[in-house]
């Protein structure tokens, strides 16, 4: 074992997260834009919205289909949402997961929630679950030597697969 701590750097996502406003309120917050304006779901990534929660694609993906799932509610903490909203957010996050394992052929994922601008949270203001596929060999390093992340897939391509699985999957 090494004595030594070795570090890999993401210049990039620093970058990113100082890019964003803070958004402590509805104002600035993507998420609430989509709400807000279901005209716009194509262009705004959303892929489902049912009951108190909207589900989109990340613009800015770790992985192909990386997936974010949000409660309608502006809320930046889990003891800001009732348990009925807490219950349901678990289960499109479960249905999100379903999806993209069939639309994706996902063979694992991260699913997790970044509370805090010293969490990674890119939109502290409106708490969201972020669902990243993953597969066997999927992790390189072009973003530590190129400073470029390879995504394979399109966000439209990946958008129409979601649709197509959700509808076979009964969730659309």
């Amino acid at each position: 074992m090494a004595d030594f701590q070795q570090n890999l750097w993401a210049p990039w996502r620093m970058e990113y997260i100082q890019s964003l406003k803070d958004a402590g309120g509805d104002e600035g917050c993507f998420i609430c834009a989509a709400v807000a304006q279901p005209a716009e779901d194509a262009a705004r990534l959303v892929v489902d919205r049912r009951g108190q929660t909207i589900t989109l694609l990340n613009r800015f993906p770790y992985s192909t289909g990386h997936t974010l799932v949000a409660p309608l509610r502006h809320a930046a903490s889990l003891e800001d949402l009732p348990e009925d909203v807490l219950l349901e957010l678990m289960q499109r996050t479960r249905d999100v997961k379903r999806v993209l394992e069939r639309a994706l052929a996902a063979q694992g994922f991260n699913i997790g929630i970044n509370l805090g601008h010293c969490a990674g949270a890119g939109l502290p203001g409106h708490l969201h679950v972020h669902v990243v596929p993953r597969w066997n060999g999927d992790v390189n390093f072009m973003a530590v030597l190129g400073d470029v992340k390879v995504i394979p897939q399109s966000l439209d391509e990946v958008r129409r697969r979601y649709a197509a699985a959700a509808e076979a999957l009964g969730l659309a």
